[in-house]
């Protein structure tokens, strides 16, 4: 059995108005095939394809305010209605309630202690290993679960030797920001293809996606739309690489943000699970899905 991740920060269910949604604008012709022709808006939910299913997820999950990464990505995680045992929507980054959870348990936990090779594929330069351990920077809360988990976080090395991949896909940002002359350069098609590839080393491998959340907070709809239609190509070398009866693809989110371009802040959207893979496979993982607790016991119910 194979899992993919696939976690995009700050994405919601959003309207169809493309002046303000993105989803709603961005050439996307892979996603809108996987959803039988339509858009990843809040009317194309639920869905039910010959390779896809949408469902709609509740990050609220019966708290008020608007859902944070901290809280959001904790209750993906761990199964647990985080905002509920700490009080509020918290973030961006764990505070100490909110990090008791993730030290309390996390499927990647679970399923590295049954035995299963667990991954997060992102590769992590060497200033930010540099900023954890100096304390001036903190870990979010999917790398802090994966080191909790044992999970070794990848390195620059292991972009170098084909064994992660960069945080834009492409590698690109590597090569710009990081002025990295060794990082692999990639098209996004081919980038998901690689994707793909890498996830047949792992039974779970996590990737997290966290510029489409920079962009919504910026409300910069060229980006937003770039990035959209750049995640399109990615996901159609992926879905075309992938092997629905190995296992399914997950793309889910923590809150809402870039479906709505009229504000700079999260939003109470209800947020995607997009499920790709073999159809009984999706029926059983989509079968509970109700809140953003609900992903963690779908996926160790897929684990023996």
């Amino acid at each position: 059995m194979k899992f993919l991740f696939l976690f995009m920060d700050g994405i919601g269910l959003g309207g169809e108005d493309p002046n303000t949604n993105p989803f709603a604008k961005a050439a996307m012709p892979n996603l809108i095939e996987l959803l039988g022709g339509r858009r990843l808006v809040r009317a194309a939910s639920p869905a039910d394809g010959e390779r896809a299913s949408l469902r709609a997820l509740d990050a609220q999950m019966g708290m008020e305010g608007l859902p944070q990464s901290a809280t959001g990505q904790a209750a993906l995680i761990t199964g647990e209605n985080v905002p509920e045992l700490v009080g509020e929507h918290y973030g961006p980054k764990p505070n100490k309630a909110v990090a008791k959870v993730i030290e309390q348990g996390t499927v990647f936990q679970e399923l590295q202690e049954c035995g299963y090779q667990v991954a997060l594929l992102n590769s992590y330069p060497e200033r930010y290993f540099e900023g954890i351990h100096s304390g001036k920077r903190l870990y979010s809360a999917i790398p802090l679960a994966m080191t909790k988990a044992g999970v070794k976080l990848k390195t620059a090395d292991d972009l170098h030797n084909g064994e992660a991949i960069s945080a834009d896909f492409t590698g690109e940002g590597w090569r710009r920001i990081f002025n990295d002359g060794k990082a692999p350069v990639m098209d996004p098609h081919e980038a998901g293809v690689y994707l793909a590839e890498l996830v047949l080393g792992y039974d779970l491998a996590f990737f997290e996606y966290w510029p489409s959340d920079f962009a919504g907070h910026k409300q910069d709809e060229a980006e937003a739309v770039r990035l959209l239609e750049n995640f399109d190509g990615v996901l159609g070398g992926l879905a075309e690489k992938w092997d629905d009866e190995q296992g399914l693809i997950l793309i889910t989110s923590d809150h809402g943000n870039m479906e709505d371009l009229s504000t700079r802040r999260h939003t109470a959207n209800l947020v995607p699970a997009l499920v790709i893979g073999g159809k009984e496979m999706r029926r059983q993982f989509c079968r509970d899905l109700k809140t953003l607790a609900d992903v963690a016991p779908a996926i160790r119910a897929l684990y023996p």
